[in-house]
């Protein structure tokens, strides 16, 4: 066993890891690491910090990826990706983080939040010698529900609602107005993040016909499902759900979810994830599988 060292070299290694992250899941997540279309998402987010992307480090054996550490938007934030005969890499990845992901408070002090699966103990045990505290703030639930086949959920909308894919109509202002409400931002959004909107449509794997979105009487959109289909795993993953206020607690981003999940499901799918434990999703009949827990150290400048 030869273990080297290299830094990400853009969408050579964005393949690579998506790969690497598609040939080590095991059902229901058990491996803990991130799902692919997590991956392809960090990269097509508005708020990815591009110009830190030859940060992120990766560890080979003979070539093949045997772990990845990485951040998620900026600097400050640590991920761990292992194939699971590489366990003992773990203390190599955290140092790496240190040493490379931190991020700075404005008074120029390091810090980095470095995330732990809550059932990996050992680590666990490593992050807290090492003078981390748990943020509980920060926590990434992970949760899963299994496709019945054939599906069973009813998909309704209110009257004069209806339900399109962006396949149907792919309008990026009523797009952006929605995830900008839908975010809780204030007033009308800013013309200029239209751009941003496209940038999220630029995945390879993404698809318009599973991306739903509820169009209210008046021609707005007013709920927007992101969903992906990875066909190798048969997993449908939920990202992002939003809802604008004005149209809220009526039912429609659980029709657009559950249709988002029943054409996943008519591709393959067997279970569908979000990284999320909210009540919403624990009543659609989401259960959470595992926590990512945050783990906090500040250091001098």
């Amino acid at each position: 066993m030869s273990i080297t060292f290299r830094q990400y070299n853009g969408l050579e290694d964005f393949d690579r890891i998506g790969d690497f992250l598609v040939e080590n899941y095991q059902s229901g997540n058990q491996d803990g690491n991130w799902l692919q279309p997590t991956w392809e998402y960090m990269h097509t987010h508005p708020s990815l910090d591009e110009t830190s992307l030859g940060k992120i480090g990766i560890w080979e054996d003979a070539g093949k990826i045997a772990a990845v550490a990485h951040y998620e938007s900026q600097l400050g934030e640590a991920f761990f990706e292992l194939h699971t005969s590489y366990a003992h890499l773990k203390s190599r990845l955290l140092e790496y983080a240190e040493g490379q992901l931190c991020g700075k408070t404005e008074s120029g002090k390091r810090y980095l939040h470095a995330f732990v699966n809550d059932f990996d103990l050992a680590f666990e045990a490593e992050v807290k010698s090492r003078g981390y505290e748990k943020d509980e703030r920060r926590a990434r639930p992970m949760s899963q529900w299994p496709i019945a086949h054939p599906f069973r959920p009813v998909v309704s909308l209110p009257d004069g609602f209806q339900l399109k894919s962006l396949a149907d109509d792919n309008d990026f202002l009523k797009i952006h107005r929605v995830l900008w409400r839908g975010f809780n931002h204030v007033g009308e959004p800013p013309t200029d993040g239209v751009e941003e909107r496209k940038k999220m449509q630029s995945g390879p794997h993404f698809r318009k016909d599973l991306t739903l979105v509820v169009e209210a009487p008046h021609g707005e959109f007013a709920s927007y499902c992101g969903m992906w289909y990875e066909a190798k795993n048969q997993i449908a993953y939920v990202e992002p759900v939003a809802t604008d206020p004005a149209f809220r607690r009526i039912g429609l981003g659980k029709a657009a979810v559950l249709e988002g999940i029943r054409r996943c499901g008519e591709l393959g799918a067997r279970v569908a994830f979000v990284g999320s434990d909210q009540a919403f999703y624990q009543v659609l009949g989401f259960r959470t599988v595992f926590t990512s827990n945050c783990w906090a150290k500040r250091q001098e400048a």
